[in-house]
Order: structure tokens, then C-alpha cells, then sequence
């Protein structure tokens, strides 16, 4: 009990410390990427918040998932090296002794991730598709920023304004470059009013201005006047959600809708708390380091290996959306090849003393080397 006692606070107090350097991490690059985004006018900046929390969120169940796996390598890294494992196998323990206690503290995470990877991560990507969704199908004048050239929805306008007032109503100092049948036909005014007609629709009247029409190249354009011009500018709103991605529908949808992509996207979604138990497991034999060696790259190790058993999930994930295998077949054999790499570390870390076991064999060769060489020795003295 006191053993267990000391190993929850230890791998309780590491866990913190990592969860807190993995998120700043996330944190960070998401909003780096969003920030990035909102500059370049493909979401809106009253959105950056919202976007950041469900990018966060998204990203949970992959935090969780290298917290758990790091905290409990680094505290068998430890007792390895302040030598507490010596005594440890002194007094006749096993290492598997170590199985319950970190099952027992990594039993919330797994559970966390479960619920995330089930339901909390499909909803907040709806929510941050939703949210791009909207920004991308909303009315051509409010996808422009004073000072800044903005493509239409259609890609056959540029609007640039120099201001705006009223709520984004009233444009100052307008300029609007449109592709035509007849060439190009660009517009230039001293002030603009956005109007609906009270069907869907959405206008710019244009006041004070210029219109030229003509081809870009040749001389014969033509130039009015205007005290006032009405240009459409929105179509009826838009149907937001209706073209949602696989990866936002909801868990019990996609056990509604088989097929490969939905399949692909359930196997994704249930492997997050499997991978989370095999691999708290495998960092008990892996956290074995020498104390007399010095620095050990087991951290290294543990990166390596859990982005390839990531990677390796979404290589079948991938099988299975392109129809190469089924989700029958496709989910369980990286995971219990990953059992079976745990056994057979267990094996060996618990059978180091067996006669066969590699590292007694290779002791035993370089033995029979020294042995071989001495007799050599003697008999040519």
C-alpha cells in the first residue's frame, strides 16, 4: 500500500508537469496556425478564440494519450536510476508488481480519453467546421477588411474599402473589380450602403462614383458617371452543415451510416483508449535504464514509438477508408501486436537470470571466448 501510495503521487506529479508542457506546446501552435489564418481572411478574427478551444480539444485525447505513456516511463526511468529497483528485486519483488498501481492511476485517463475520442473531439470539430463553414459562405462585402483586397465567393470579384461604419453597413472609398462577358468592369465610389431586398438577398448601393467596362489591354473603354449604383452582393443564406466532414459526425451517427468512411473514422475513434492502456503497459519494461550508464534516451525511444503506433493507426484507418481491408479485420492487429510486444518485454526484463536468455547467452559466449583465450595462452607458454 505504501509502495502504491508513493507511485500514485510520483506518476500523479510527472503527469502534471507533462500535460502542462504538452499543452503550452498545443497551445501555442494552434494559435500560431489560427492567428495565421485570421490574417489571411479565411476565418474570422471574432472567431480566433472559439477556433483555438476546439482546436485544443481536438487535440486532447493525443496530450492525454503522450502524457500518461511519458509519466509513467520516466518514474520506472527513476527508480532505475536512484537504484530503488535493486532494492526492489532484492526484496523479491516482480516487476509486474508494478502492472495494478499504474493501471489504477491511468484508468481516469483512459476513460477521459474514451469519452474525448468518442464524443467530445467529433463535436468540436462540427462546431469549428460550422464556424469556417460560415465564414466562407457569408455575403461577399463582409468577407472584406478596411485596407485589405478580398476575393468574392465566386472568385469573379475583388472588393477593397478604405473604411466602414454603421456595424460594417456603410463603406467609404470603395473599389470593385469584376470578371464580365464583356471583359472587366471596375467600379469606384466615394460611399456604399448594404441593403436587403428582404428575400435572402444582399446589395451594395454605390454612390458618387465611376464605372469603367472594357478589355484589359485595349483602349476602347467605357466610362459613366453614377450618383447612384445597385450591385448584388449575397445570395439567399446559406445551408451551414449540410457538407459536414466525416471526422465531425457524431459516434452514434456513424454506427447508423456504414460504410468505409465512416468505418474508417470509428476505428480511429476507438483505437485512442486502447493505445492508452498498451501503452502505459509497454513503458514499465521500457523504463529499464542502467545507473551506472549515464544518460538514457528512453524519452527518444518513447516519442519514436508512439508516433509510429500513430501513424501506423491512421495507416489502417486509411486501408480501411480506401476499401483495402475491412473494419472487422483492419481494427485489432496493430493492437495486439502491441500486447504481444508488451509480453515479450515482460519476458525478458522478468527472465534476465534465465540460462536462455540473450543477454545470459552473450554472457556466456564471452566467457567461453576468455576461457578459450587463456588456454590458448598457456599452452603457448
Amino acid at each position: 500500500m505504501i509502495f502504491q501510495r508513493a507511485l500514485q503521487r510520483e506518476l500523479a506529479s510527472v503527469a502534471g508537469a507533462t500535460f502542462t508542457v504538452l499543452f503550452t506546446i498545443f497551445v501555442t501552435w494552434t494559435l500560431i496556425s489560427i492567428l495565421g489564418k485570421a490574417a489571411g481572411g479565411k476565418v474570422a478574427s471574432a472567431d480566433v478564440l472559439a477556433l483555438i478551444a476546439f482546436s485544443v480539444l481536438n487535440y486532447l485525447p493525443t496530450i492525454l494519450i503522450l502524457t500518461s505513456f511519458i509519466s509513467v516511463i520516466v518514474a520506472v526511468t527513476r527508480s532505475y536510476r536512484d537504484s530503488e529497483m535493486v532494492v526492489w528485486f532484492a526484496s523479491g519483488q516482480s516487476l509486474a508488481r508494478w502492472v495494478a498501481p499504474v493501471l489504477l492511476f491511468g484508468l481516469p485517463l483512459v476513460l477521459l480519453v474514451g469519452a474525448l475520442a468518442l464524443y467530445a473531439t467529433p463535436w468540436a470539430k462540427m462546431k469549428s467546421a460550422e464556424f469556417v463553414q460560415r465564414f466562407e459562405k457569408r455575403e461577399d462585402l463582409k468577407r472584406v477588411a478596411p485596407g485589405q483586397f478580398r476575393e468574392s465567393t465566386s472568385a469573379n470579384r475583388v472588393f477593397f474599402v478604405e473604411g466602414s461604419t454603421g456595424g460594417s453597413t456603410v463603406v467609404q472609398n470603395v473599389f470593385v473589380n469584376s470578371v464580365e462577358d464583356k471583359g472587366n468592369s471596375i467600379v469606384v465610389a466615394k460611399e456604399g450602403v448594404i441593403e436587403a431586398d428582404g428575400k435572402g438577398g444582399q446589395y451594395l448601393v454605390l454612390k458618387n462614383g465611376r464605372r469603367y467596362l472594357g478589355q484589359p489591354g485595349r483602349a476602347d473603354f467605357q466610362s459613366m458617371e453614377f450618383e447612384r449604383y445597385r450591385m448584388r452582393v449575397g445570395n439567399q443564406v446559406p445551408v451551414i452543415g449540410a457538407d459536414m466532414p466525416t471526422d465531425a459526425m457524431t459516434t452514434a451517427a456513424l454506427l447508423a451510416l456504414p460504410n468505409q468512411f465512416t468505418r474508417a473514422e470509428l476505428l480511429y475513434r476507438i483505437s485512442a483508449p486502447i493505445m492508452c492502456v498498451l501503452l502505459m503497459l509497454l513503458a514499465i519494461p521500457l523504463g529499464f535504464v542502467n545507473p551506472r550508464a549515464g544518460s538514457s534516451a528512453n524519452l527518444i525511444l518513447a516519442l519514436l514509438i508512439f508516433f509510429t503506433y500513430s501513424n501506423l493507426t491512421k495507416l489502417f484507418e486509411a486501408s480501411v477508408k480506401q476499401g483495402k481491408l475491412g473494419f472487422a479485420v483492419a481494427w485489432w492487429p496493430l493492437h495486439l501486436f502491441a500486447l504481444l510486444t508488451v509480453l515479450v518485454l515482460f519476458a525478458w526484463r522478468l527472465n534476465v537470470n534465465h540460462r536462455w536468455h540473450p543477454v545470459m547467452l552473450m554472457n556466456s559466449m564471452k566467457r567461453r571466448r576468455l576461457l578459450q583465450s587463456a588456454e590458448s595462452r598457456g599452452a603457448a607458454q
